[in-house]
């Protein structure tokens, strides 16, 4: 169990990542090196599914059903890869997580533990569709006794509003983001803040066929945030922003 002994969480992310490749191991009951190699593919083999059964109007069921424990591999291997960035995404999150938070698309859990480690947050709502996922993050919350301040869900639950929304790396994920947007912007509380990035980016050489990079889906999505949130300056060079409504 983690012990908060200060109102940063970067501390206890810097040592392995909140213990990520201890969970994983548990989790799915392999060995070192297995997860080794499994981390090391994870990029490769979700590329090769999304190319071969990947399409937009189907797209829910895809993240849902078909990416199975792909998705931990791949999503494992760019945290951990990514240590320093992703440590400046927990630093611009306990900048500004207060109250209740919107976790949406929380994959492997990361900013959900960040978030419930923050003095400040009264409880993390965690929203993924893969029922893998969430499963692995409950295991997660468990191991860390954060169960308490954790809520895992499939859908946004109706009738919340949030203090603070974040979404990493979901947006590009999605058909028309800006409807997405638009629905952040009628849940987030009128002083709340919301952290979002994207990459509407297939890749140089196709890494990522699942991105969104239509140029007019994309022109909607910067239409609708632009129009309803404000970005808010922060010091970390990374690509996610921080915004508060209109």
């Amino acid at each position: 169990m983690i012990q908060m002994t200060s109102s940063e969480p970067l501390s206890s992310y810097r040592e392995n990542s909140f213990n990520l490749k201890e969970h994983l191991k548990n989790f799915l009951q392999i060995d070192g090196d297995i997860l080794e190699k499994k981390l090391a593919d994870g990029l490769k083999e979700i590329g090769d599914l999304g190319r071969t059964s990947f399409d937009w109007e189907n797209a829910t069921e895809f993240y849902r059903d078909r990416v199975k424990h792909l998705y931990l591999f791949d999503l494992a291997h760019w945290h951990l890869e990514s240590h320093a960035y992703i440590g400046d995404t927990i630093r611009l999150l306990a900048d500004n997580a207060r109250g209740i938070v919107l976790d949406f698309g929380g994959g492997i859990g990361t900013h959900t533990i960040a978030a419930a480690l923050c003095p400040g947050v009264e409880l993390v709502v965690y929203c993924d569709i893969n029922p893998i996922n969430r499963e692995f993050v409950l295991y997660r919350a468990t191991q860390l006794g954060l169960l308490d301040k954790i809520k895992i869900v499939e859908e946004i639950p109706a009738n919340f509003s949030f203090d603070t929304i974040v979404s990493f790396d979901v947006l590009e994920h999605l058909p028309d983001p800006s409807i997405q947007i638009l629905e952040f912007h009628k849940v987030l509380k009128p002083e709340g803040k919301a952290v979002f990035n994207w990459c509407f980016f297939k890749g140089y050489n196709q890494e990522h066929p699942y991105h969104l990079d239509d140029p007019q889906k994309v022109d909607m999505f910067f239409r609708a945030l632009q129009t309803n949130f404000v970005e808010l300056y922060h010091p970390y060079f990374i690509t996610t922003r921080c915004y508060r409504k209109w």
